[in-house]
């Protein structure tokens, strides 16, 4: 987060935040683009205003590290099973995240899903854009901040989003980059849902099957976000404050890291271990938990 002191004092009165929104928007190029300009200094749109919240933790000698589960084993051994289930229900009543070992995705898919992403990013403009839309409908969509006129700061990234399931989408529709890793990605990712849901579900005493019974398991979208290097790092974020209504986000971690969630009113580091998976369970789940 951008602090007072790193945020320079700007004249207001002449500014018109739509309009360099919208200047911004029309060249369907998003943050990628300024950085292909060869831009030194990024534009106000994408300054963050501090908040004045105080979540650094408390002590400098507390050190936080986010819950990590490995399912290795959980399906041979009742013991085994009984012990990540309680583990996967304290780590998202307490936390929210955890990360995940042995969760039956190859390393090798996941290197070549962070791979498509990268390359669909990487093309020329002119290629991108033919997917760049606002139409939050379409189930195959491009753009650079979903929220790009409502948000209050603008962040430095791209995204790359298909709509995968319930409803088929064929494989035509999306880039050629993306074409042959999603589908395959979109399956592992399913089944691995699957599974977590009949965790969770066992872990509030439930039949394994009460919360895919619910249709939980149906929808399954891809976000594939990409952060070029920035200019003016300590004045904007790649991904602002927010929470997740969604239940179960599975997200893929490059080795660099970067990314944070709050925890009793200090920001814990999730430190990248290679091969593993992000979880996020989402508000509404949650909720069902605490």
């Amino acid at each position: 987060m951008a602090s007072e002191e790193e945020v320079p004092t700007m004249n207001t009165s002449d500014y018109d935040r739509q309009k360099e929104l919208k200047l911004f928007d029309v060249t369907k190029a998003g943050v990628k683009g300024l950085v292909d300009q060869g831009v030194t200094k990024i534009p106000r749109i994408f300054i963050t205003p501090s908040d004045g919240l105080v979540t650094r933790p408390f002590s400098d000698d507390v050190h936080l590290g986010t819950p990590v589960i490995d399912l290795n084993g959980i399906d041979i051994d009742v013991n085994r099973r009984n012990l990540v289930v309680e583990k996967i229900r304290n780590a998202s009543e307490a936390w929210g995240f955890f990360q995940l070992l042995n969760h039956g995705i190859p390393l090798s898919v996941m290197d070549d899903m962070i791979e498509a992403v990268r390359g669909f990013n990487e093309q020329p403009n002119e290629v991108k854009a033919q997917y760049y839309t606002r139409e939050m409908n379409k189930k195959v969509v491009f753009n650079s901040n979903f929220d790009l006129y409502e948000a209050p700061a603008t962040n430095w990234r791209d995204t790359f989003h298909a709509v995968m399931a319930p409803d088929y989408l064929d494989p035509e529709e999306l880039p050629v980059t993306c074409r042959k890793i999603f589908p395959e990605y979109s399956k592992l990712v399913k089944e691995l849902g699957t599974r977590l849901l009949e965790l969770i579900s066992e872990g509030l005493g439930l039949n394994p099957n009460h919360l895919k019974d619910m249709d939980c398991a149906e929808g399954l979208s891809i976000a594939g976000h990409y952060y070029p290097a920035c200019p003016e790092p300590e004045l904007t974020l790649g991904a602002g404050k927010h929470s997740d209504n969604v239940f179960i986000t599975v997200l893929l971690q490059d080795q660099i890291g970067g990314l944070q969630f709050l925890h009793e009113n200090q920001w814990v580091n999730v430190l990248p271990i290679h091969g593993s998976l992000v979880i996020n369970i989402g508000d509404f789940l949650q909720a069902s938990l605490s």
